[in-house]
């Protein structure tokens, strides 16, 4: 069945970096756009990227262009989030998301706290 496990919240301060990662199993990984979501504490979820099954393109929402970036390592099954210039309103729950089989999957996600 399908897995995602992400990791690599942590508590960091403005201005600050961190990667998150998701381990995905149970589907063929490399032919499928991966997602990453967040969630905000009172908020709905929300898109943060995308990137492309075939030549790692990749989307982002205006509130995160250049400063986050996402990659994947197809060998390891693994999508990743790399998160620069933190500020407090990235302070979310962050999930990967990948639309398999016309079903929407995630993982538990991870927090990601950002305070001085």
């Amino acid at each position: 069945q399908v897995q995602l496990v992400e990791s690599g919240g942590d508590l960091v301060q403005p201005g600050g970096s961190l990667r998150l990662s998701c381990s995905a199993s149970g589907f063929d990984f490399s032919r499928y756009v991966m997602n990453w979501y967040r969630q905000a504490p009172g908020k709905e979820r929300e898109l943060v990227g995308t990137i492309s099954s075939y030549d790692d393109t990749t989307n982002y929402a205006d509130f995160v262009k250049g400063r986050f970036a996402i990659s994947r390592d197809n060998a390891r099954n693994t999508v990743y989030l790399q998160m620069t210039s933190l500020n407090p309103e990235d302070t979310a729950i962050y999930y990967c998301n990948v639309y398999y089989y016309e079903k929407d999957f995630w993982g538990p996600g991870t927090q990601v706290t950002v305070s001085s």
